[in-house]
């Protein structure tokens, strides 16, 4: 049941993205790539006042990478930078292995991910992203 859950929310960000769009009016943009797989997206945020008010991706990956970057954005909108922030260090613990029930519920849909920590093919597809986000705001830190 858990793995057709999980294929149902893969495929449910594929097919119908909330956040895979142009985004006009962005304050951070960064594309982020991984030559592994051909894996390539834009990520756009609009931050004001230190908080995520809106956000949007392009790009073209495979099922993970798409649906992970579609189910981040859903998770950091309305959040600020540093919970943002805060969320993906989660994230990559649990893409390793590393994470306690409590802060799996904390990242709500992408939880659903935490299998890929036994596919390491497809790591780097789920992490995309994450990373594209951690880097843009570190970079204007």
């Amino acid at each position: 049941m858990a793995n057709t859950f999980y294929n149902e929310i893969l495929t449910e960000h594929n097919m119908h993205p909330i956040h895979k769009h142009p985004m006009e009016g962005a304050n951070f943009v960064l594309q982020g790539v991984n030559p592994t797989c051909g894996d390539d997206i834009t990520l756009s945020l609009k931050v004001e006042n230190d908080v995520i008010v809106d956000g949007a991706y392009e790009g073209d990956g495979c099922a993970i990478s798409q649906a992970s970057a579609d189910m981040m954005l859903d998770l950091i909108i309305g959040k600020s930078k540093d919970e943002a922030l805060r969320l993906s260090e989660i994230f990559l613990r649990m893409i390793k292995g590393k994470i306690t029930d409590e802060e799996k519920e904390e990242l709500e849909e992408a939880g659903i991910l935490e299998d890929i920590s036994h596919m390491p093919a497809r790591v780097k597809c789920a992490v995309l992203g994450w990373h594209t986000m951690d880097e843009m705001f570190k970079k204007k830190a």
